[in-house]
């Protein structure tokens, strides 16, 4: 008997859902570089402020991975320390554009562009962003210029990378209550069909 392409299609959702489940379940209790919440902590608080603001699907599944690039490597927890910049946006969305579409990638490929983006043009964005955030942003290229600012907000998905990067940003609450990992299968699902 063949498969009809939406038994296909649903089938392949359920494996990439998985697998996605998987991933977090064996790396995602990791340290949160530099913060006091763990990776699936950071993820599922993302996540949560995404939904909260009524998002669609495809973004609160981006805000959900936007940093599975972390769970993609073997660098340690404390790699920022030694000097070294991940690039864990570019990892996730090479990963997740296998899978997934623009409309969640790009908000994860540009998520880090965004920090630098908002250090520009919003003055009190800096002084917001956490020891960890402000160490990271020398390693990934430092504040946009005028000229690089003006180029970035006008890509596409860059209001989302923005809104993206500010559930980001307080996503880092220790012990913060937040809907599990399966409360959101359903978004996956539809962004992974959209």
């Amino acid at each position: 008997m063949k498969t009809q392409p939406t038994q296909f299609v649903r089938r392949q959702a359920n494996e990439t859902a998985e697998v996605i489940v998987d991933l977090f379940h064996r790396r995602g209790e990791n340290a949160y570089i530099g913060e006091a919440v763990s990776q699936i902590e950071h993820a599922l608080q993302a996540e949560f402020a995404a939904e909260l603001a009524g998002a669609g699907s495809d973004l609160i599944t981006a805000a959900l991975l936007h940093d599975i690039g972390h769970l993609l490597h073997d660098l340690p927890e404390d790699c920022a320390d030694a000097g070294i910049d991940d690039t864990h946006e570019d990892l996730g969305a090479l990963w997740l554009q296998e899978r997934f579409p623009a409309s969640v990638v790009e908000p994860v490929r540009m998520h880090v562009e965004a920090k630098r983006y908002l250090c520009a043009t919003d003055s009190a964005y800096l002084d917001a962003l956490s020891p960890a955030s402000k160490q990271s942003l020398a390693l990934q290229g430092g504040i946009f210029s005028p000229e690089e600012a003006a180029r970035f907000i006008a890509l596409d998905f860059a209001p989302q990378a923005v809104e993206l990067r500010r559930w980001d940003d307080i996503a880092k609450v220790p012990g913060m209550a937040t809907p599990d990992l399966e409360h959101y299968r359903a978004h996956i699902m539809a962004a992974l069909k959209s």
